[in-house]
């Protein structure tokens, strides 16, 4: 099928500019973990392969706990918003992810899964902490 006339460049400026939102919400929630005193450890860290997973944040709390971040931005909360959009299959992704990244670790640290999530226009992100655990996707 033929394609229309500027249809490839209208493709890639949509997705361009999706992953300049998603680079510039991500940059505001690392700036505001770090503003609530969490350090950064790793940023997009990517396992290897194909069907690998990606965290968006690491980062470690004032306690020491290793924290996995996810980051969703989302025009609009219809459909359940940034937060509904971390699914089962999300989700095992991140873990696998994580349990990749904690294969470097001679002793475990403590660690949990949070979500930090902007609808619309927020000024603020939503943190869910500790939004769900690793069991279960063994």
């Amino acid at each position: 099928m033929p394609s229309i006339p500027g249809q490839q460049e209208a493709v890639r400026s949509s997705k361009s500019s999706t992953k300049q939102r998603g680079d510039a919400a991500e940059d505001r929630t690392l700036a505001f973990l770090q503003r609530a005193g969490l350090t950064v450890v790793a940023r997009n860290f990517k396992t290897p392969g194909r069907g690998g997973g990606e965290i968006d944040l690491i980062m470690r709390d004032r306690d020491a706990t290793l924290v996995f971040v996810e980051v969703r931005l989302r025009a609009s909360d219809q459909y359940g918003g940034a937060a509904a959009s971390v699914g089962w299959a999300k989700r095992r992704r991140l873990v696998w992810a994580a349990r990749h990244f904690l294969a470097r670790f001679e002793h475990l640290p403590a660690c949990r899964f949070d979500v930090l999530t902007w609808d619309g226009d927020a000024r603020e992100p939503v943190w869910l902490q500790a939004a769900f655990d690793a069991q279960g996707f063994d």
